[in-house]
Parts: C-alpha cells; structure tokens; sequence
C-alpha cells in the first residue's frame, strides 16, 4: 500500500519511509501539495531497469513478425522542383 509523505514528514522519518518502499511498495514524497519524487525497493528498481533481452530477440518476439514488409517496386511519381 503505497503511502504519500509531505517532503519534511519524509525528512523525519526516512528510515520508515525506506522500510515501507520495501515492505509494501513504491512511496510518493510531495512538495508543497505536488509529486516531487518516488521511492522503490533496490529489487523493484532492478525489475525496472534490468535488461529485458537483446534488440534481436525483442524483433524475434515482436508479434510483427512474419509481417509481409516487401516494398512497392514501381517508379516513384514525378514531381517539379
């Protein structure tokens, strides 16, 4: 359960803040009344920015695959320059 935190009750009690982002999930810190930052466990972080695969193996997965991409061969149309 996400909780949010005003910037100096987040000051005061970080340790908790930082308990909780890894207990029970992501906190949401404000300032003066609007989002200012979000705090994640190391794990969720990770699962955020971890790689997911390689350029190639993300095409290989892509459900365009197999897609019919062959390009039209007639000549181009005629334009003035």
């Amino acid at each position: 359960m996400s909780k949010i935190w005003q910037m100096q009750e987040a000051k005061n009690k970080l340790s908790e803040l930082v308990d909780l982002a890894t207990s029970e999930g992501p906190q949401t810190i404000t300032r003066h009344g609007k989002d200012a930052a979000i705090l994640i466990s190391p794990e969720e972080f990770r699962k955020l920015n971890g790689r997911k695969g390689t350029l190639l193996e993300f095409f290989q997965n892509s459900p365009l695959q197999g897609l019919d991409l062959e390009r039209n061969r007639d000549f181009p149309r005629e334009v003035d320059l």
